[in-house]
């Protein structure tokens, strides 16, 4: 055997026996030692084939509008403050509107300016009265308006792909499917509703000094102006029995979730029980310090989504930038809250649109019916081939079947999810792995014809069709490629496979074809070619 021969051959075998390594944990999963499951993934399947959940969520994104018109609201307050502009009050109307009270016209020019200058995005409305003094009104540009919507749905698909990815689900598929809709699709999924719960949390973080209001007038609805009444739940450590406490806090926000660095889970030492340690950036630091020197005896209430976990007393000042949130929940919780805020909070809230649970059963049932069809394709196939060229389709047979090891191969070790649409990729794959074959088959068969001899008749056939398969296969793998960057999740899984396919059809069709034909002339004197 020649030195270039042996090589080649060599190639193919240890490519073959990689292949059947990467593929032992699919096939054999319970019967390998650790090691090997540990270093090789089995086979991903997508959701149509081991079940899991499929969502669709709709992002409010006029809620994100709201919670930008109530920031610019609270920042303008405190810039009319610190440039001494005298005003009576600042407030977000109902109609998307923020508005600057006044008392007299000098303090209206010097608004106008201040608007100009600080909020470029926003634009005048028109003026109005209130008690007989004069209020500035101004709201967000369209452009800024739609940017904001837009910017709301990206950043929740960020925020779930984030929160996923903490959940531990394989190959999940996350993308915006319109205007204001997400698709979320988690195969595997065991707990569905644990899942949507921790998806669709908005986990909006709050920190607001407690106001000095008595329970009995805040039950009543009897509130200072600025504040608001919310919930807090105790839980009897004995009993278990909850309770919901009220405490009317200030409206503003002193400091929010956004400047978090870390969340983790620890358990306390006193009551073992699971709480949720928190730690800010260095700007969140910086302004916790603040906070905390400046209102030394008051109580601070840390507020999620509108719900009252703790409000202990600031007994003195805190600089290390941590805290803690500790409330009624188990440890399961505590994880889910602790990943919520890693990830960050939902810049709007979300509405569940269509909630599907996609049954394992179902999946078992498709993955058999897939099999069936490459089965049946396939035995058709080298039928077809074995029949119509003899000993030659017997070799383009061996090369179909490498073709689908190197298949099943690539897609475990690149970790891709292996969906019904994917298994119809196979199947198509599987119809056209012997294309190129037939073309070099085809040119030999012309040489022949014209009288050369078996060995140059080869030579000239796989010489003479490589260009001609080669712009085939990159033309449909060029498409493949569009499928893949511009399709939706089960384009997506076909046009994997079939470009996994295609790659694997040139290299079994063209190399290893070419190995098993050399190895025989070289071993025997062919002096006919059973084609």
């Amino acid at each position: 055997m020649s030195r270039n021969l042996k090589f080649r051959a060599i190639l193919v075998m240890v490519l073959v026996s990689l292949s059947l390594v990467a593929l032992a944990p699919t096939l054999f999963q319970e019967r390998l030692p650790d090691w090997w499951r540990n270093t090789f993934d089995p086979i991903h399947l997508g959701l149509d084939l081991q079940g899991g959940i499929h969502l669709v969520l709709g992002v409010d994104v006029e809620k994100a509008v709201e919670s930008r018109l109530d920031s610019i609201a609270d920042e303008l307050e405190t810039l009319l403050r610190e440039d001494d502009i005298v005003f009576k009050r600042v407030l977000r109307g109902g109609d998307g509107t923020v508005s600057v009270i006044v008392y007299d016209d000098v303090a209206a020019g010097q608004v106008n300016a201040m608007i100009k200058k600080q909020f470029p995005t926003l634009e005048q409305a028109e003026e109005s009265r209130s008690d007989d003094y004069p209020q500035k009104n101004f709201r967000l540009s369209d452009n800024e308006v739609e940017h904001i919507r837009s910017y709301a749905v990206r950043q929740a698909v960020e925020t779930m792909r984030n929160r996923i990815d903490q959940f531990g689900v394989t190959e999940p598929v996350l993308q915006r499917q319109s205007d204001d809709r997400i698709l979320i699709q988690l195969p595997g999924v065991k707990d569905p509703q644990r899942a949507i719960d921790l998806i669709g949390k908005t986990a909006r973080l709050e920190f607001k000094l407690v106001a000095d209001v008595p329970p009995e007038d805040a039950v009543k609805g009897l509130l200072p102006g600025g504040t608001q009444l919310l919930y807090e739940k105790r839980v009897n450590r004995q009993t278990g029995a909850v309770t919901e406490l009220p405490v009317v806090v200030f409206d503003k926000t002193i400091l929010t979730g956004d400047l978090l660095s870390d969340a983790q889970v620890r358990i306390d030492n006193r009551f073992n029980e699971p709480y949720v340690s928190i730690d800010f950036n260095s700007l969140g630091a910086k302004r916790f310090d603040q906070i905390t020197a400046a209102n030394v005896g008051k109580r601070l209430a840390i507020i999620l989504d509108d719900t009252v976990y703790s409000a202990p007393v600031i007994r003195e000042r805190i600089s290390g930038g941590s805290a803690q949130i500790s409330g009624a929940f188990n440890e399961q919780e505590a994880t889910d809250l602790a990943i919520v805020l890693r990830a960050g909070s939902l810049p709007a809230p979300v509405k569940i649109l269509e909630d599907r649970t996609v049954g394992p059963s179902l999946g078992r049932d498709s993955i058999n019916k897939g099999i069936f069809s490459v089965l049946v394709g396939g035995i058709l196939v080298i039928i077809a081939m074995f029949v119509y060229y003899r000993l030659a389709g017997l070799v383009a047979n061996v090369a179909l079947l490498l073709n689908l090891v190197f298949i099943l191969t690539l897609l475990a070790l690149f970790k891709a999810s292996l969906t019904l649409p994917g298994i119809a990729g196979i199947v198509l794959t599987v119809g056209m792995a012997v294309d190129a074959n037939v073309l070099i088959f085809e040119r030999i068969r012309e040489e022949l014809r014209r009288g050369q001899s078996p060995r140059l008749a080869l030579e000239e056939g796989f010489a003479k069709a490589f260009l001609t398969i080669v712009d085939a296969n990159v033309t449909t793998l060029i498409a493949a490629l569009v499928l893949f960057q511009f399709g939706t999740g089960p384009v997506k899984g076909f046009a994997v496979t079939l470009s996994v396919g295609i790659v694997c059809s040139l290299f079994t069709a063209i190399f290893v074809s070419r190995v098993i034909f050399d190895y025989f002339f070289e071993k025997r004197q062919i002096k006919q070619l059973s084609i």
